[in-house]
């Protein structure tokens, strides 16, 4: 018998999870996870964060709690707090009631309803995102009813930092009312971000060129250990009046990473718009998944309102991005150390979770068929991965790779 499913095309594997798969099936004892994007301790294992076990006891013994509906757009005590930890606690775009935020399915759902509302809403149809960028930004927006993808470029591959003048010249190439998908810190993947003087060109060119301009936020605190550092380019675009949207995700900072946790902030010029969107959002999460889950959210509104647990949370962001600047100086030392081919500056010259390492596709294919080390083929790691314990194996395996695959393009880091 026929099936109606026949024709329906097999679709390409996300790289990440399948490398986290196949990781898993890995018998190798010296085997190292690093691809996905999740913090691990120096034993390598994931981390709930104390203040974190703390609230969910509170939680399950408060009589009150309950699973009922949330609203819509979600719980509003959650989203006031993750609004003023982005903008500031003495933000004037807040006292002044021109920033909104709505709970969403973490980052990730943020992202979604954003680019539905700016598509069928306001009727952008082009985007730009950097190259290169998380591999889920033009899947997200194309889905989300955007017609033109298009890419500004972002890294230079031969100084391994930003190509800020090509950045510039495509942004005064783009179209009015192009959306401009920015990240706010801890650039993913290459981990480099702009300077404050950048981002004030980046800024600069968004006004002149009427351009719109979409933060994802995914890593405040989690990057520097710093909630305002990390927050600084979002801050300085609402200081300038610019209006924007913010997608903000706690599933690194908080660790919640299977709570989907949240927000998506909106900042506007005139507070009479307010009813008006705030409905439209309405209707496009009921027509999405109706309304967001709740234990998360009383995790991190509880958190935030809380001076004394709010405190505790900031000693465990300090924890985590200390941990991450230690590998990032013990991966560097080693590979100069062992006299490794290459400049290596750049892995202690960037910043957050990952690394933009360098390597190119054959280098990283060799890594995992013969030492079992797991990363993206675009030579991305995920510094959380290493650990005392097998800093030296990595460090070794990339040198021995590096001499044996030398690149034969040094313009080109693939």
């Amino acid at each position: 018998m026929s099936s109606r499913f026949s024709n329906v095309k097999l679709g390409p594997p996300i790289e990440v999870f399948a490398l986290q798969k196949a990781y898993v099936d890995d018998n190798n004892e010296n085997k190292v996870n690093l691809s996905i994007g999740a913090y691990r301790t120096s034993e390598g294992q994931p981390w709930v964060l104390p203040v974190v076990k703390k609230v969910e006891k509170a939680l399950a013994a408060d009589d009150l709690q309950n699973h009922e509906y949330l609203p819509v757009l979600g719980l509003e005590a959650f989203s006031q707090a993750a609004t003023c930890m982005l903008l500031g606690a003495d933000s004037p775009v807040i006292a002044q009631g021109r920033a909104i935020g709505i709970q969403t399915i973490s980052g990730t759902g943020a992202l979604r309803v954003a680019a539905e509302f700016l598509s069928r809403i306001l009727h952008y149809d082009t985007f730009y995102y950097s190259k290169p960028t998380w591999e889920n930004h033009r899947l997200l927006f194309i889905n989300g009813g955007f017609k033109h993808a298009r890419e500004y470029t972002y890294w230079d591959h031969i100084k391994r930092t930003i190509n800020i003048e090509r950045m510039i010249e495509n942004l005064e190439n783009a179209p009015e009312n192009a959306v401009i998908i920015l990240h706010a810190c801890a650039h993913n993947p290459t981990g480099c971000d702009p300077t404050p003087e950048q981002w004030n060109m980046i800024a600069d060119i968004i006004e002149k060129k009427r351009l719109f301009p979409l933060f994802d936020c995914a890593y405040q605190g989690f990057a520097s250990g710093d909630l305002d550092k990390d927050a600084a380019a979002v801050r300085m675009f609402a200081a300038r009046g610019l209006e924007f949207l913010c997608a903000q995700s706690f599933a690194k900072n908080f660790g919640l990473y299977n709570e989907r946790v949240g927000n998506l902030v909106l900042v506007m010029n005139n507070t009479k718009d307010i009813v008006q969107i705030k409905s439209q959002l309405t209707l496009i999460v009921r027509g999405m998944y109706s309304n967001p889950p709740n234990h998360g959210a009383r995790i991190v509104s509880t958190v935030l309102r809380n001076p004394d647990l709010y405190e505790e949370w900031k000693d465990h962001i300090g924890t985590m991005s200390s941990r991450i600047r230690d590998m990032r100086i013990g991966l560097q030392q080693r590979l100069q150390r062992l006299g490794t081919p290459g400049t290596w500056d750049h892995i202690t010259q960037q910043i957050g979770m990952f690394s933009y390492t360098g390597l190119t596709e054959r280098q990283v294919e060799h890594l995992l068929d013969q030492y079992h080390i797991y990363m993206l083929h675009s030579g991305r790691i995920n510094m959380c991965g290493l650990n005392e314990k097998n800093l030296d194996y990595v460090a070794k395996a990339i040198h021995e790779t590096v001499l044996l695959f030398p690149q034969k393009d040094k313009r080109c880091n693939c």
